[in-house]
């Protein structure tokens, strides 16, 4: 008989006194120390595992605060880059108020533009021109046809507004003029 089919009295040894007992590893007193040595690790795995869970759940908390604060501030570096370009601006309707010298108001206004132009290009906006260009419906809409003997079919004729991609993800499509055949010829 193996030990898994004997009862309890038997695993215990011949003799429940505590005299000659063929099985020692099932001495009572064997027996409730490894009772008290798997309860003391349990009691550790446990403990363990608590631990855990609370550092996972202050991970999730930390990493939510960090994805509301990056939500939250996402545009702080853009925006105190536009300071700028407003700052530039109201110098230049103040200056506009002042004095009628179109020359200089063009150059501050084209000034303005340059300081918008770079900000834009620091944070990936990127200016979408496609005068000349085939139409491409995925980065303009168009507007209307013309017809066009002079230039190839779908070719973009004029901008009316120009579109614009962050990080080569479309933010606005160019709204466009498109080039169509004569009709009859």
């Amino acid at each position: 008989m193996s030990n898994e089919e004997q009862t309890p009295v038997e695993a215990a040894g011949s003799d429940p006194a505590g005299g000659d007992n063929p099985h020692p590893e099932f001495n009572p007193a064997t027996l409730l120390k490894q009772l008290e040595e798997a309860q003391a690790e349990a009691q550790q795995q446990r403990d363990a595992l608590l631990r855990t869970q609370a550092e996972m759940d202050n991970l999730r908390k930390r990493m939510a605060r960090d994805m509301e604060n990056a939500h939250k501030y996402a545009l702080e570096r853009f925006a105190a880059e536009l300071l700028g370009v407003r700052d530039s601006l109201e110098l230049g309707v103040d200056a506009a108020q002042e004095a009628a010298d179109v020359a200089k108001i063009r150059e501050g206004t084209e000034l303005t533009l340059r300081l918008l132009a770079q900000a834009m290009t620091k944070f990936g906006i990127e200016e979408i021109d496609p005068r000349g260009e085939r139409f491409d419906p995925e980065q303009h809409q168009a507007m209307s046809m013309q017809e066009s003997s002079e230039h190839a079919p779908n070719t973009v004729l004029a901008v009316m507004q120009k579109g614009y991609r962050l990080n080569d993800r479309l933010l606005r499509p160019a709204m466009v003029v498109v080039c169509r055949a004569p009709e009859g010829g």
